[in-house]
Parts: structure tokens; sequence; C-alpha cells
């Protein structure tokens, strides 16, 4: 069997689809690396891997001000991407070759920039994951630009259009892969476009890590993508609710659910004040799962608070899920087969968002709109519009019947067949 590096950097959404394919992965008897940042050491470890530290791995989760600006709607990809992740390229490639030296294969999350010079360096193959639609800047199915979110309006002018839009978006982004043009070069690797946008996938297999009904293959997606599925991991499900949420969901109606997913939870200003006031005007059980920040005082006994709780424990006994739109929520979201509010903070978030309205089970709130009063009329909507619940359903038994782990496993040995053949 094969040694294959598994690698990754971000929230615990960009990690648990990879732990997913991990797992799956031995149980077929391949030896597995995972080389990540060093908060999921332990984590990781606990599961029986191998685990390898890369960098950078200083961001201060702790530091509401640092993680509101990489959140922001303007400017926090940029900031993410060109300021974090590409200025201490150097170290994550240091990093990611210490951990790949005995690899057969590399299966690379798309923002770990640093893999495909590692795979060309020590002339393996590697492949990409791409977890939304988004990763694609496709003109038949164009991505939401955050920053720009007005230009979405032309998705109806069709292909020709919206060429002009994804131009736009490599354009400006031209600058933030010097760090990868210069590295490249001093490795003597041959040099690239644009690395960040159209340019970035693997020549080998490319992993689109999300359903079929989120985003279809279009005609300018490279040609050796291969859509899997969602790939779902579940962490501590084993555990199960706990007591306390398992009686407050058996003592009532099914909540509305309210929560900012691993990241926008590090910053998430006045949401959970707001879902308060909200769920309190509805007259409607709510949960809140608010990470580390300060439970509210006073909740009336028809709405709770909880640190975390599996989404998929959780998600399938709410009437509605109210959160950020990261792929992983949404994933799951998704899954449960209930109805979604969707409040979009950065990144791949207001896309996500898009092609759920598109799909017929949510509605979008922008976050500087997310006020009791329109959370109030948007949940009305989607409460007392059955046609919402119903798509939502049968979306739900779609996502269930699909197996997205199987699928890149799949596709992932029917590589290293050919390597090996080839070889």
């Amino acid at each position: 069997m094969s040694q294959i590096v598994l690698t990754t950097i971000g929230s615990l959404g960009d990690l648990h689809p990879i732990i997913a394919i991990g797992l799956g992965l031995r149980d077929r008897g391949h030896d597995i690396v995972f080389a990540t940042i060093k908060d999921y050491r332990t984590s990781l470890e606990s599961l029986g891997f191998k685990f390898h530290s890369i960098r950078p791995d200083h961001i201060a989760m702790d530091d509401p001000k640092m993680l509101a600006l990489m959140m922001d709607i303007k400017k926090g990809t940029q900031r993410v991407i060109r300021d974090y992740l590409l200025a201490n390229l150097r170290l994550t490639y240091t990093d990611l070759m210490d951990a790949a030296q005995n690899a057969d294969f590399i299966v690379a999350n798309e923002i770990v920039y640093a893999a495909p010079l590692v795979a060309e360096t020590l002339k393996i193959q590697w492949a990409f994951c791409a977890l939304a639609p988004g990763s694609f800047f496709s003109a038949y199915d164009p991505f939401v630009l955050p920053p720009f979110p007005a230009l979405a309006k032309l998705r109806v002018l069709g292909p020709r259009v919206n060429r002009w839009v994804m131009d736009f978006a490599r354009f400006a982004t031209r600058s933030w892969g010097e760090p990868i043009h210069q590295l490249r070069q001093e490795l003597g690797l041959a040099p690239v476009g644009n690395p960040i946008i159209n340019d970035k996938f693997s020549p080998y297999l490319v992993l689109a890590l999300f359903s079929s009904v989120l985003g279809s293959p279009q005609p300018d997606w490279t040609q050796n993508t291969v859509v899997t599925g969602f790939a779902f991991y579940d962490g501590n499900r084993e555990k199960g609710l706990a007591p306390e949420l398992k009686q407050f969901l058996e003592s009532g109606e099914p909540p509305i659910v309210f929560t900012l997913g691993s990241a926008a939870v590090l910053s998430p200003s006045d949401f959970y004040e707001v879902s308060v006031q909200a769920a309190k005007t509805l007259n409607r059980r709510a949960v809140l799962l608010m990470g580390k920040n300060p439970f509210p005082e006073n909740l009336p006994n028809s709405i709770v608070a909880f640190d975390y709780t599996p989404f998929s424990e959780i998600f399938p006994c709410a009437c509605a899920i109210v959160h950020q739109g990261g792929v992983g929520t949404t994933a799951q979201g998704l899954r449960s087969g209930h109805p979604t509010l969707v409040v979009p903070y950065s990144h791949d978030q207001p896309d996500n968002a898009a092609r759920l309205e598109r799909l017929g089970t949510s509605r979008t709130i922008p976050r500087k709109q997310y006020s009791a009063s329109r959370v109030v009329k948007e949940l009305r909507e989607l409460l007392d519009n059955p046609s919402y619940a119903a798509k939502a359903a049968e979306i739900g038994h779609i996502i269930q019947a699909e197996n997205g782990v199987s699928v890149a496993c799949d596709a992932i040995e029917k590589h290293l067949r050919e390597i090996a053949i080839s070889s």
C-alpha cells in the first residue's frame, strides 16, 4: 500500500473533509500522514494518524481584532491568502518537504500553496482538493466575489460577460502569487500563470469535495476533476448530544439553531444578541452554538446556549438553521433536510449563500443587515412558506444518498494504480 500525505491549513471546515478521506484511505490499508497546523495535533493523533506540524500557525485565536480583519468581506480573503498564507510560503514549503520525504502521493487542500512545489521538487504526484464550487472561478457558473457582490447580478448575462468578471478576479490577484513565482524560480521549477485562480490545479487529479447539487462540472473546469459529493466527518459524534441539550430538544417543538461554524464564531460581532431578540419576537425555541464566546445572561427557558455540538446531531432536530455559509456548515445544513438562513461573512460564504438561494432551500441576509427585525422577517418566510421545507427535504435525501468519501478514495486509488502501471 502507499504512503499518502494529507495536508490542509485553516478551520475545522477545511480539516474535517480531509480527515474523512484520511480515515477512508486508512481503512483501505494505506499509510496516512497528516501535515497541518499544530492546533490539530491532539485530535489527529487521538485518531491514530501520524502527524507533522506545518506553518503558518500563529493566528491568535483569542485576538478578536485580527480575526475580524481576516473575516472582513472586503479585505478578508486578501489578508488570509496574500498577507498570511503566502507571506509564510517558505515556512510551509520547508515543513511540508519534511513531512513528504517518504510519500508516494499528496492530497492537498487548495490553500496549501506549497503543495505543488513540494510535489514537483520530490517528483511525486498529487491531488488538489476543492471544498466549494467557487474554487473553479467558472465563467459558466460564476463565483460571487466577496468585495464586489454586485457583480453577481451579471450572472444572467451568460459566460461571455462573466468571463470578464473572472478575468477581473485574475487581474486583481495577479500580484498575490509573487512569493510562489520567486520560490519556483529558486527551485528551478517551470513558471506558472496565476497560481491563485487558474494555475493552481493538479495536472493529475482534482477532487471536488462537494455535491453536484451545489455545483456541477462546467465546460471551463479542468478536465481531470471528479465531483465526489461532500466528505463528512462528524468529530465527536460518538459522544452524542449533551444530556441537557437532549432534554431540551425532547421537551418541545424543533428549535431554530443559530451557529457561526468554526471560523466566523471567533469574531461574531452582535450575531448572538440579535439572534436571541429574533427568537423571542418569533416566540420560537432556539439553540445557540457559541464556541468560546460568553453565553448571554438571563436567557428564557425557550433558548439554550452551548459551546459546541456535532452539527450532524443537532441540525436534523431543527426547524431551521441560521449560519454563516461556510462550506462545511452548508454541507451539514443541506444534509439535514431543513431550510437555512445564511449570514455570509467572507471568503466563499457569499457564493455558497447564493447557491443555496438558487436551490430554493435558503434565504440570505448580508452581515451588515443582520438586525432582529430583518431576521424575524426572513425566518417567517422560511418557516411559513412550505416550498422551502419541501425543497430542503428533497435536497437532503440526495445528499444523504451520496458517499463523497468512497468516491474520493476510489479516485485516489485509481490514480495510484495508474502510477504503478506506468512505472
